[in-house]
């Protein structure tokens, strides 16, 4: 990757993400939508690449591995004060919402997130190309808890379906059925 921005590029982002498959995904289609992309798999590499390559946006997750990423919040403030640090959870909560913003974050957003809000959170307006996407559908954000809460629980089926409060067959029925988008 060249030190020296593109004219096509709407700046340099940073995502901070342990989940490779996603964090892929994310780079992937903010690279569609003109963004310089960088991803870091855990938070001390991604505090020296932040230092390095001064990104224009960060997209932080909440937990990364073992570490709350809240913690890196003011590390990373510090080294890109005028930045846009967006913090990402799949546990939002109103306790870290403000604990987050508190710490330097911008804007906090729960996971799932479609590309319109994130897109909107970045550079405040929604990208012209974006109105082709489709907001998720309450059948696929239940499939994205249930999978989030699997994750959890390590793929155990009867862990997952008591956190959730489902019996155990009908959390394997709802994970037959994977919704459309």
């Amino acid at each position: 990757m060249s030190s020296e921005l593109t004219k096509s590029t709407l700046g340099r982002l940073l995502i901070i993400e342990d989940d490779v498959n996603f964090a892929a995904v994310l780079a992937r289609r903010l690279t569609r939508y003109h963004y310089d992309v960088l991803v870091e798999n855990n938070l001390d590499d991604a505090l020296n690449t932040a230092q390095q390559q001064l990104p224009n946006f960060v997209l932080l997750d909440m937990k990364v591995g073992d570490q709350n990423g809240i913690h890196i919040l003011p590390a990373l403030r510090q080294a890109l004060p005028s930045s846009k640090i967006i913090l990402l959870t799949g546990y939002a909560s109103i306790a870290t919402a403000v604990e987050a913003i508190k710490s330097g974050a911008d804007d906090y957003l729960s996971k799932p997130i479609d590309a319109a809000s994130l897109l909107v959170a970045l550079d405040g307006t929604a990208n012209n190309s974006v109105h082709a996407e489709t907001k998720m559908t309450t059948a696929r954000l239940e499939w994205e808890h249930i999978q989030q809460a699997l994750k959890t629980n390590n793929g155990n089926i009867s862990a997952t379906a008591r956190q959730l409060g489902l019996h155990r067959r009908t959390l394997q029925r709802k994970l037959a059925k994977k919704p459309q988008i």
